[in-house]
């Protein structure tokens, strides 16, 4: 919950299109792991129009892996005209809902927002968003009014803090990408 008392959200993916005659819809999870959204989560949150910053919460009824995407039948969803209406629709999570993490794990949205140190405390930047790039995600890092791009590789994260990130990157790379 924020300090006003809303969830917070977390964006996890997109409604491709509507899945046969019953409603269900398919998801491409931004994550690349489907399998997250068969395992993890009972309610999901849309929002399908930029200019409105409500979300309508649906209950995940089933939801099975259909290669790189989810179909998912919601309970407020039952036919094929409502699913073609989700169409295009951000699919979010309440923070508190996703699941448990071990100590080593980390969400991706907690580089976002947050300033970008080295092991010495030297300021590398901000975590401006996630690129989705083939093989290995980026982290968009801005700094001084430039951005460059860091692979998202566990050994380059030292640690997560409420504020800052500590990433011990190879000798050269903020350079390389100048």
């Amino acid at each position: 919950m924020s300090a006003s008392g809303t969830p917070e959200y977390v964006l996890l993916g997109k409604v491709s299109k509507p899945h046969g005659i019953r409603g269900e819809v398919k998801i491409y999870p931004y994550s690349g792991q489907p399998e997250q959204f068969v395992a993890s989560y009972e309610r999901l949150y849309l929002q399908c129009d930029d200019q409105t910053e409500l979300l309508s919460r649906y209950t995940v009824e089933r939801a099975r892996v259909q290669g790189k995407q989810v179909l998912v039948a919601l309970a407020e969803c039952r036919d094929r005209n409502k699913a073609e209406a989700l169409a295009g629709c951000q699919v979010y999570v309440a923070r508190e809902d996703l699941p448990p993490l071990d100590e080593q794990e980390y969400y991706l949205h907690e580089l976002i927002d947050k300033q970008l140190v080295d092991p010495d405390g030297r300021d590398l930047g901000t975590g401006k968003r996630i690129m989705v790039a083939g093989a290995q995600d980026q982290l968009v890092v801005e700094q001084d009014g430039r951005e460059y791009l860091v692979p998202i590789v566990s050994a380059f994260i030292v640690g997560i803090e409420k504020d800052r990130v500590v990433l011990d990157l190879p000798p050269g790379l903020v350079e390389l990408n100048g």
